[in-house]
């Protein structure tokens, strides 16, 4: 399998893309949050990725800096339907609460002659807590991260009958409901808002998110593999997987990375 990370910034940054990142198995693609407007169409140009060629897609919660793209991608995919260039159907995942906006707010923004496919040739799905759905011919469980802003999911994926697994957590600091998901995980992707050593510039408590060194010491705990971080501010972009990686292995014993955007990972 192989994984693209599409966007590794937070909400306000200017310098990259807002995080998002998209799973390839045999040709299929599993796309997970689409950052904040039509910015990921050309993500996915820059990936050599044809939109439709994606039949699966993922959204996490409600804010912005993931939602409004996947608007972009329902409104581009159901003028491909309408054309007649488009095969098979497309599902969109999510909780209930992103499921309900998305289809409110299509349905105010997009014209009658594309969101009459939404429900036949293009679903939105409600999934909850614990839930187990196939995606890319691999078990997938959704969990609630039980987010203190917004409701919102992450997802544990099975790689192999092996034990290997992929534990997406999220945009928010880690919580006791994820233990099990994250534990012993091959790869876990986390956010890191900031370095620690510059908490008192970014301010990422405030905003509900954690730091390098919070990010590494929890993969430590949970004997994770390899640490993947994004969710990150901007102003060190240039410098960025440097600075976190010497911090970050202070804390961690595994594999870490710090990826830029487009870089892609053979899990």
């Amino acid at each position: 399998m192989k994984m693209t990370i599409l966007g590794t910034g937070n909400a306000n940054v200017t310098e990259c893309y807002n995080t998002c990142f998209i799973l390839e198995e045999a040709s299929e693609y599993f796309l997970v949050d689409a950052g904040g407007g039509n910015g990921i169409l050309e993500q996915l140009k820059k990936a050599n990725i044809n939109l439709n060629d994606i039949h699966t897609f993922f959204c996490t919660h409600k804010h912005l800096d993931h939602f409004s793209g996947m608007l972009w991608i329902m409104r581009m995919l159901l003028q491909e339907i309408n054309k007649g260039r488009y095969e098979g159907n497309a599902i969109i995942y999510g909780h209930d609460e992103v499921i309900e906006l998305l289809k409110l707010f299509s349905e105010r923004l997009l014209q009658e002659k594309l969101t009459k496919y939404i429900g036949d040739r293009m679903q939105l799905i409600v999934v909850e807590n614990s839930e187990h759905r196939e995606i890319l011919g691999k078990d997938i469980t959704f969990f609630n991260i039980e987010s203190t802003k917004a409701k919102q999911f992450g997802f544990s994926m099975k790689l192999d009958d092996k034990g290997r697994k992929l534990t997406c957590c999220g945009d928010e600091p880690f919580r006791e409901c994820e233990f099990d998901y994250a534990l012993n995980s091959t790869w876990l992707l986390h956010e890191a808002f900031c370095l620690y050593s510059e908490q008192n510039i970014f301010k990422p408590y405030e905003k509900h998110h954690s730091t390098v060194k919070d990010a590494c010491e929890l993969a430590e705990k949970l004997h994770v593999k390899n640490l993947l971080l994004y969710h990150t501010e901007d102003e060190n972009i240039k410098h960025r997987k440097e600075l976190y990686t010497a911090e970050g292995k202070q804390y961690f014993s595994g594999q870490l990375y710090v990826p830029d955007d487009m870089e892609s990972f053979v899990l």
